[in-house]
């Protein structure tokens, strides 16, 4: 496993409950920030095996970016359940949700 996926697994592990973060920031703390893409298949290959809140992980938008219903639907409920209120078509108010994490030293 590179560094930067350990990087990025202990990131969205510590994502707190309630919070979200987007893929292109967790790209950026964990030292690649043009890697967004990658965090998304970092999520979709790895969630499973260590136990990921994959959910906790939106668009830079704000948004849910699943595109298939029933995986929006699963992410949707899992952040309501949280506490996080989503807007029109999964849109979740960053200014209010977002988590930044204190800088590591």
């Amino acid at each position: 496993m590179t560094t930067f996926t350990e990087k990025v697994i202990e990131i969205i592990r510590d994502i707190p409950e309630g919070r979200v973060m987007s893929y292109g920031q967790i790209a950026r703390l964990a030292g690649n920030p043009r890697a967004a893409r990658q965090v998304a298949r970092i999520l979709h290959s790895m969630s499973k095996r260590h136990l990921l809140p994959w959910h906790r992980v939106i668009n830079a938008k704000g948004k849910i970016s699943l595109q298939n219903d029933e995986s929006f639907n699963e992410q949707l409920l899992s952040l309501e359940n949280e506490g996080v209120e989503a807007g029109l078509n999964g849109v979740i108010d960053l200014a209010k949700y977002q988590w930044i994490p204190s800088p590591r030293v």
